[in-house]
């Protein structure tokens, strides 16, 4: 509990502090989403996996020109772990804008809000996607809708894979996974899930970048990386993790969110 606290209290004070300095430079100099993503991820390198002991385990690497990136999602760390590895703007669930420091600094480095209650609020975000990787920058999207504690993952969104096929755009599936089951999100408290993971001495992680996936359709693109990250997934857990997935496979899920 205390290890959690201390940890808490390093991460908004070190990231209050990065956006003040990163402020005051930009009087002498112009910001760009490339300098403030260049932050981030310096930030994220020498402080936040640092505090946190993530221990990452990386295989693959993002392609050199703008794609989508899908990732299947267990945790709130996942964006923290990703964007390490990957410059991009990362869609986000619009309460994310009422957190004030890391609101703040997630507006400087690029996100994408949406409200996936809301039609028109998703159809927005779609075309400020299409938008953002034509002007040559990443998008980092999380298709299951929700954090998932099952050994593979939840059915992926379909409207993120209509979109890249529409609009002839290269997607990249990414596959994550947390080694000790205090890291799955098993409590429905946001409190309650960071002080049991942040109490660890050391988080494990297995994080591979997949090659660019080619369809005719949206269909057929989101069945190849939804089978690429359970493969993938089934891969990384032989003889490494630590998690009895059979407990949880008739486990419900609390969080779900509406279609991208």
């Amino acid at each position: 509990m205390i290890l959690a606290i201390i940890r808490f209290l390093i991460i908004i004070l070190s990231m209050a502090i990065w956006i003040m300095v990163y402020g005051i430079t930009c009087i002498f100099r112009k910001h760009t989403i490339d300098s403030a993503m260049g932050l981030k991820r310096h930030w994220l390198k020498n402080v936040a996996f640092p505090v946190l002991n993530l221990k990452v385990q990386l295989e693959g690497n993002p392609l050199n020109e703008a794609a989508i990136y899908v990732c299947n999602h267990r945790s709130f760390l996942d964006p923290v772990i990703v964007l390490r590895y990957l410059h991009a703007f990362v869609i986000a669930k619009a309460e994310v804008a009422k957190y004030p420091i890391i609101n703040q600094g997630a507006k400087i480095t690029g996100v994408l809000y949406v409200n996936r209650e809301s039609k028109d609020s998703r159809n927005e975000v779609r075309e400020k996607m299409i938008d953002t990787i034509e002007n040559g920058h990443n998008v980092l999207v999380f298709p299951e809708g929700t954090v998932g504690v099952k050994q593979g993952t939840l059915p992926f969104r379909a409207g993120t894979f209509f979109e890249a096929v529409e609009n002839n755009i290269k997607v990249v599936p990414i596959a994550l996974d947390f080694r000790d089951e205090s890291d799955l999100w098993l409590q429905r408290s946001l409190l309650q899930y960071y002080l049991h993971q942040f109490s660890k001495w050391k988080i494990e992680v297995k994080l591979s970048f997949g090659q660019p996936l080619q369809a005719s359709n949206g269909e057929e693109l989101r069945n190849k990386a939804h089978t690429w990250v359970n493969e993938k997934l089934v891969e990384m857990q032989n003889g490494w993790t630590r998690i009895n997935y059979e407990k949880y496979k008739d486990h419900k899920m609390f969080f779900e969110y509406k279609d991208l």
